[in-house]
């Protein structure tokens, strides 16, 4: 079992300002979703970094700034799921002779 100071070590708040419109739309999805306001703050912001990370490296692999490799790595994806990304995107793939061997 956790104790409180464990829990306290494995996370941390923060606290942000937001419209009474994203409150209420906080509000529609915790009803939809049977959770709390903290869960469902939890699991917007999780999706939120992952589509976040995920734009970030197409933008940069676009930009031929970064390999394939590497642009999976930082969408935390493997490499076969970022290629069906490029390809659902019709982005087209950069690779060179690093990335073939």
């Amino acid at each position: 079992m956790l104790t409180n100071q464990w829990v306290s070590e494995l996370s941390k708040v923060i606290a942000t300002r937001v419209s009474e419109d994203i409150v209420k739309e906080i509000e529609f999805i915790c009803k939809v979703e049977g959770l709390d306001k903290a869960a469902v703050v939890k699991k917007l912001l999780l999706e939120g970094l992952k589509k976040w990370k995920l734009d970030y490296a197409l933008k940069l692999y676009r930009e031929g700034k970064i390999s394939i490799w590497r642009a999976a790595r930082i969408a935390d994806l493997s490499l076969w799921e970022f290629i069906d990304i490029l390809r659902e995107k019709r982005i087209e793939l950069q690779l060179d002779e690093n990335d073939l061997r």
